[in-house]
């Protein structure tokens, strides 16, 4: 994508809703099988073996321009602070909608070869386990806490090693509000352990909210902007509690910046 490559920032242009979602009244079921059909598509692409980072930067572009056909507007910054020769780096954020995971591989795979932690049962999922597997993601149980952080560290750093960075979401779910006590510090150990940098980032992504009988796609809310925010990656020292300490910073300070009432003009 054009703007993401190629600027540190990035804002959705002024334009007019798609024509599907002119006709459906901008119908969170439309956007649904608009969505689906880019993930069929991606699922084709990862079974044939051809997933590498331009496809995988491609299609979660696509994601992001249904997105915006459908009302929203996004806005991204410190992309430059995604720096290959500087990596491979843990990358670390809260998590708030499915918004992100179909459109964070357009910000990120022109820059760096990288891969998420994920719960084991998203393998399963047709279409989605197969990119999974193609991008080698690490899988977790979430019923083990002690399990999931060992499989985190040696898998974690086994896939540093070779070059690939790694993007975990410590809170595990989804969060509309950022709570900084579910916010773990697993990012700052698996970048100790594997003598890399960590690289902070946060979200806003309320535009679509959990809805009741598909947590993935609930409610649109296109009055409510779309924020992507990439901080500098930073060295972790001693034992990882001023680091990790600065990302909830980051991320609680972003959060309040977006989430800020507008001053009358």
């Amino acid at each position: 994508m054009d703007y993401v490559l190629n600027q540190d920032s990035y804002d959705t242009a002024p334009q007019t809703r798609c024509a599907l979602a002119r006709w459906t009244g901008n119908s969170r079921a439309a956007l649904f099988f608009s969505l689906m059909r880019n993930f069929y598509l991606l699922g084709k692409c990862a079974r044939r073996g051809e997933f590498d980072r331009v496809q995988q930067a491609y299609f979660s572009e696509r994601n992001l321009r249904i997105l915006e056909s459908f009302g929203a507007q996004l806005h991204v910054r410190g992309l430059d602070n995604l720096r290959s020769e500087d990596g491979p780096y843990v990358l670390v954020g809260n998590h708030m909608s499915s918004v992100e995971t179909a459109v964070l591989n357009a910000m990120i795979s022109p820059r760096l070869d990288f891969t998420y932690v994920i719960k084991r049962s998203l393998f399963k999922v047709p279409c989605l386990g197969a990119a999974m597997h193609a991008v080698n993601a690490i899988g977790v149980d979430r019923d083990n806490p002690r399990e999931d952080f060992k499989t985190i560290l040696e898998e974690g750093k086994q896939r540093l090693a070779a070059g690939q960075s790694v993007l975990i979401f410590p809170e595990a779910t989804r969060q509309l509000q950022f709570k900084a006590e579910n916010f773990n510090s697993i990012g700052t150990k698996l970048a100790k352990s594997a003598g890399v940098k960590v690289l902070p980032f946060a979200l806003k992504t309320d535009f679509m909210t959990p809805g009741l009988l598909f947590s993935e796609f609930g409610p649109l809310h296109p009055e409510k902007a779309v924020h992507f925010a990439f901080g500098a990656p930073m060295a972790v020292t001693g034992n990882g509690r001023d680091e990790h300490a600065a990302i909830v910073a980051f991320i609680a300070g972003k959060m309040a910046e977006w989430y800020a009432p507008q001053q009358p003009q």
